[in-house]
């Protein structure tokens, strides 16, 4: 697409020491240097946090669409028994002696 070989190379910089000067070439050099470093390492870490949010996408969605058999079991899980309902007049008046019935009788 655009390459830059060694001889323009070797034209921008004979440009860029015509404008800025020997004084200020270096400075400016070393200023964009450190751009391009910091450019680089934005790039680097934009990359990765879609690559983690990618991943971490991927393991909610597998998290989040079990198998039949694990739905059937979490399903069967979340059903709370119900409980029983007392009836005030079948409870015996005394605790202390329960009511009898005909073959449980005793003398």
């Amino acid at each position: 697409m655009f390459e830059v070989g060694f001889s323009e190379l070797l034209l921008i910089m004979g440009l860029a020491l015509l404008v800025l000067g020997p004084e200020k070439l270096p400075k400016v050099v070393g200023e964009i240097g450190r751009w391009m470093g910091r450019a680089r390492a934005m790039a680097r870490q934009f990359r990765e946090q879609l690559e983690d949010e990618a991943a971490e996408s991927s393991r909610r969605r597998a998290a989040s669409t079990p198998s039949s058999t694990t739905t059937a079991a979490a399903a069967a899980a979340e059903v709370t028994p119900l409980e029983p309902s007392v009836d005030a007049s079948a409870t015996p008046t005394s605790v202390d002696t329960p009511p009898k019935t005909g073959s449980d009788s005793t003398p």
